[in-house]
């Protein structure tokens, strides 16, 4: 079922969802809020953008023209819907197309950042396939994978700009070989964690086009306090 919720507490946002496949999640608001910016980025691109939560949030904190890419016709829709509800079309462009295409689609060196909640699983982690098609794509390496990620990005990001990702802390080797095969150097490293008490299950990672070696991990993030609210931390995350 299609609704409208409130995109968290930012103000006057609203974001066009659809029950039956997946609402967008905390991974998309650390991501927006990890990610580098700065005044002189003038051109963002989000990869895998669904509904286009990233966008949104990073449309408060920059006055960068910002694209998102989404291949899943349905999932894209839901995105055009967002975008026209909060009259942001003149900020925000929405592509119905593959991320691997991404580099036909734009002159070489055309984003001084990317942004990517890419699908976390391989195609063969059986036990995580769901019976949603839609929801499948979305979680599974079935139409993209990490090194069509970088691949893309090495070509349409500016010298020297970034790629932010989140993704699993069991993929963080594959994603730093992934980056450095394609020219881009890993920089920033910051691990999520539910609790104190439990193992990191999300970790966001951002690296430099050409950049100098040097990677500065981050202070962790701890999600929940031990009652099950949410840290103050992430509750500034979501305003």
């Amino acid at each position: 079922m299609e609704v409208i919720h409130d995109l968290l507490n930012y103000k006057n946002l609203k974001i066009v969802q659809n029950t039956e496949w997946f609402n967008f999640s905390l991974d998309s608001v650390l991501l927006a809020n990890f990610v580098t910016i700065n005044k002189k980025t003038k051109k963002i691109i989000d990869f895998c953008t669904g509904n286009a939560p990233v966008p949104l949030i990073l449309s408060t904190k920059t006055t960068a023209t910002i694209y998102g890419m989404e291949l899943q016709n349905e999932i894209y829709d839901l995105a055009i819907k967002s975008i026209k509800l909060n009259s942001l079309d003149d900020k925000i462009k929405i592509i119905n197309d593959d991320v691997k295409n991404a580099k036909n689609l734009f002159d070489t060196e055309t984003f001084d950042i990317i942004t990517c909640n890419p699908p976390y699983f391989k195609i063969f982690d059986k036990n995580k396939v769901n019976d949603n098609p839609i929801k499948t794509k979305a979680r599974h390496e079935i139409d993209l994978n990490l090194d069509d990620i970088f691949n893309s990005a090495k070509k349409i990001l500016k010298n020297q700009g970034i790629i932010a990702l989140v993704h699993r802390p069991d993929r963080l080797v594959e994603i730093i070989n992934m980056m450095q095969k394609n020219n881009i150097e890993p920089k920033r490293l910051q691990f999520v964690y539910p609790n104190e008490n439990k193992n990191a299950n999300m970790i966001l990672i951002e690296g430099r086009k050409n950049g100098n070696p040097g990677l500065k991990l981050l202070p962790p993030i701890y999600v929940h306090n031990k009652n099950g609210d949410y840290r103050k931390q992430i509750l500034n995350m979501f305003e």
